[in-house]
């Protein structure tokens, strides 16, 4: 694989930016991979285990002479970091992010960045329950879709360019305009996610209730919704206040829906129930048929994804 950035630079290294290190070096997509962590026992870790080239001590050095910056932070530091690094950024570098918020990202970004530097965020979908440097693995992207958003870059070669790192990692790639990307995320992402976190709260009220007997005899429905609502607390937290009004939206008409099965259940109305559940039965066959996911009872989660 060709060489697409001299030096990339990771701000944060979490589970995104570890596995984009290993794929990047999986793949000899940069000179160099230099990264950052706001924790000095996270640092120390990337630091034994040669997640990078090099760790730094402060964003702003990892960031000064980099050709790529990828800010890895949750979308409330984004800011913070983006004021650090401004001083030191080289004309011609390309500052991305891998947020699931992009319009709250590009207003908490944008403007600190000096002329000459081009901001293309991104959000690559992909992603598993844990979190850390050592949770990462160069596989996370592959066949999974990241979607690139050049709202504010109107030059064409560099959005290629970053299109192609993370091709060149395993991505399918799309573009959306920042708007459109927080609507469709609020559906298939945040408002999952925040009905599984519901879900688990309830059950958690119920298990006091029961002697925990909620939680002792789980079953998959159950299962699946702690492993996604085991997520980092932190970086869903900003996700939520940041892409507040889609997630609302998606919020109403969910319970719209489900005051329309509560009538059915209460009415007895089994047929309503059977042509609701057929209709969203194909939604989920057309995941799979997508290659998003498997038939498989694990959801086609390997070994690795485990980790």
């Amino acid at each position: 694989m060709t060489q697409i950035y001299n030096r990339i630079a990771l701000i944060g290294l979490g589970l995104i930016a570890s596995s984009m290190a290993h794929a990047i070096k999986r793949a000899g997509l940069a000179g160099e991979v230099v990264g950052y962590a706001r924790s000095n026992e996270t640092r120390t870790i990337a630091r034994d285990m040669g997640l990078c080239d090099r760790i730094y001590d402060t964003a702003a050095e990892a960031a000064e002479g980099s050709d790529l910056v990828v800010l890895c932070v949750p979308v409330g530091a984004m800011e913070s970091v983006a004021i650090e690094i401004a001083p030191v950024l080289k004309a011609g570098t390309t500052v991305s992010d891998v947020g699931s918020v992009k319009r709250a990202v590009i207003d908490a970004v944008a403007p600190h960045l000096p002329a000459g530097v081009h901001f293309v965020p991104a959000h690559p979908l992909a992603g598993t329950e844990h979190s850390g440097p050592t949770s990462g693995f160069a596989e996370l992207f592959d066949g999974r879709w990241c979607i690139v958003v050049p709202d504010l870059c109107d030059d064409e070669a560099v959005v290629k360019k970053l299109e192609d790192l993370w091709r060149a990692m395993g991505s399918n790639v799309d573009t959306m305009d920042a708007d459109h990307h927080d609507l469709v995320l609020a559906v298939t992402s945040h408002t999952p996610h925040l009905i599984a976190y519901t879900m688990v709260g309830v059950a958690d009220d119920l298990g006091r209730v029961t002697d925990s007997e909620v939680i002792k005899y789980s079953a998959a429905g159950f299962r699946d919704f702690t492993r996604i609502a085991a997520s980092d607390p932190t970086m869903w937290r900003d996700v939520f206040l940041n892409n507040k009004d889609a997630t609302l939206e998606i919020l109403g008409r969910f319970t719209e829906e489900l005051f329309v099965l509560q009538r059915a259940i209460r009415e007895g109305n089994g047929a309503h129930l059977h042509d609701y559940f057929t209709r969203t039965r194909s939604i989920r066959r057309s995941i799979i048929e997508a290659g998003q996911d498997t038939a498989a009872p694990n959801f086609g989660r390997v070994q690795s994804d485990t980790k």
